[in-house]
């Protein structure tokens, strides 16, 4: 079957296309930039096509001769006009993929009433938009437990971090989760059948609260939670943005979409699928963990492209450029690794303690802060997120380029090239900052003569590392 997977490089579409390919399928992926799939090693089996659902005219080429689409993509995270963005993609994609067989999509589960969130309200309006105009088969999902997603690492710090908690009352409102391998299931499964419309999955219910002392249970731990009825929302959000990796703009819609029951009927998806049966919250608690453990995490919440993908370094009046060079007696390839194995639990190799302050007063001010880590000790891709930084550019064995997500009063780069010299490698390490007005300039200024010192000691600790 001839599959166009769109969204191939976040969480779930991320996971979904080695899977087709394993089945035999042919997969085409839509992405903005091919060099997001750049390092995957599936990155030479599929049919990459650049696109963009806001651009209608790049859509034709990618569903041409397709059988099956499935829309795995959303704009959560991305500012105040998220909801906008995605109702005018998924109305773009509607009207290119008229003829089309069938359309698989994952939305989110509802509560009942008007109770809904602006999350949770979007996510349905493109279900709508999409049922509308073609044949389509909608799974209706809750958090989704696994390895690297969102709701997994809210539920894992908020527990790791808080042996004793005071939570707002709507904590003890049932949740429907399901374990990552499950939808993966039911999207694989789907092929199989005609258009669906919409189908709600999940395990078994269980609160809020539920999940964080399970997940304190797989651990062997012991928590206390006391819930109150006089924590605002936003309040919640608020400290959930400071205490675990997720951003203030991705964990306020989190929080509201629990702010009310939100369990769905999952009646015809067992009549449907009746070989899926969806393994139990602590059973997938227990994966996530055991993949964490092993070093195997596929993909993460953080791995889209962020807001700001658009933007590209340029070498003009304006950009300040602080250059150093290192030369090693070592190959370009052991200069590479040592500098894309730097963050996450290696840490950045020297003055440690200022690299921390510096992601918690940004985490205090709603950036990310040094919370996300990374998704595997040695492998990045371009796009994922490294810490307070998203990989930019990614050339196996010569250059990787971070740009910061921290917040400043302007935009950063960090970039890193290991270049052949004779025997040895020179090792190229730009520092690079384009001010946004005064502010910039006097932050530039301000901090140089640290930045003068961390970064040159960076460089020694990236060539010392490549080579031992």
């Amino acid at each position: 079957m001839r599959i166009l997977v769109t969204g191939a490089t976040g969480y779930i579409g991320g996971r979904l296309v080695p899977r087709l390919l394993e089945r035999g399928h042919s997969v085409r992926i839509l992405v903005r930039d091919r060099s997001r799939v750049t390092g995957r090693w599936w990155e030479r089996k599929v049919e990459i096509a650049e696109g963009d659902l806001l651009d209608p005219a790049s859509l034709g080429p990618a569903l041409r001769d397709i059988d099956t689409a499935y829309y795995l993509v959303h704009s959560l995270g991305q500012g105040k006009d998220f909801a906008e963005i995605d109702r005018q993609a998924a109305e773009n994609f509607a009207a290119a993929a008229k003829g089309l067989p069938l359309v698989i999509y994952v939305g989110g589960l509802l509560p009942e009433g008007r109770n809904v969130s602006p999350h949770l309200a979007s996510r349905a309006q493109v279900g709508e938009i999409l049922r509308r105009e073609l044949p389509v088969t909608e799974f209706r999902a809750g958090p989704i437990i696994g390895s690297g997603s969102a709701s997994f690492e809210m539920v894992r710090y908020l527990t790791e971090r808080l042996p004793v908690m005071i939570a707002p009352k709507w904590i003890e409102n049932p949740v429907q989760p399901i374990a990552v391998r499950d939808i993966l299931s039911y999207l694989l499964d789907a092929l199989d059948h005609p258009p669906l419309g919409v189908v709600d999955v999940g395990t078994d219910p269980l609160t809020f609260r539920d999940m964080m002392l399970g997940y304190a249970r797989v651990r062997g731990w012991k928590r206390r939670i006391y819930p109150v009825p006089i924590l605002a929302p936003w309040m919640v959000a608020r400290w959930v943005g400071l205490v675990t990796p997720l951003s203030n703009r991705l964990a306020v819609p989190l929080i509201e979409g629990i702010l009310h029951p939100v369990v769905g009927d999952t009646r015809l998806a067992r009549t449907v699928f009746p070989e899926i049966v969806p393994i139990t919250y602590e059973d997938a608690v227990g994966k996530a963990l055991q993949k964490i453990h092993d070093g195997v995490v596929e993909t993460r919440w953080s791995g889209a492209l962020g807001p700001d993908e658009g933007v590209e370094l340029t070498d003009r009046e304006g950009i300040m450029l602080e250059t150093r060079t290192l030369r090693l007696s070592c190959s370009p390839e052991k200069a590479y690794q040592a500098f894309t194995s730097m963050g996450g639990e290696q840490g950045w190799l020297v003055w440690e303690w200022a690299w921390e302050i510096r992601g918690l007063i940004d985490q205090i001010i709603g950036g990310p802060g040094l919370r996300r880590g990374r998704r595997h000790p040695t492998e990045l891709f371009a796009g994922e997120s490294l810490d307070f930084w998203r990989v930019e550019k990614v050339e196996p064995g010569q250059l990787m380029r971070l740009r910061a997500e921290m917040k400043v009063p302007g935009r950063a780069w960090l970039q890193w090239e290991a270049v052949p010299d004779g025997t040895g490698t020179l090792l190229v390490q730009n520092a690079i900052f384009q001010p946004d007005g005064l502010g910039g300039f006097l932050y530039w200024y301000g901090i140089y003569p640290l930045h003068q010192k961390i970064f040159s000691d960076l460089i020694r600790a990236v060539g010392k590392l490549a080579e031992k």
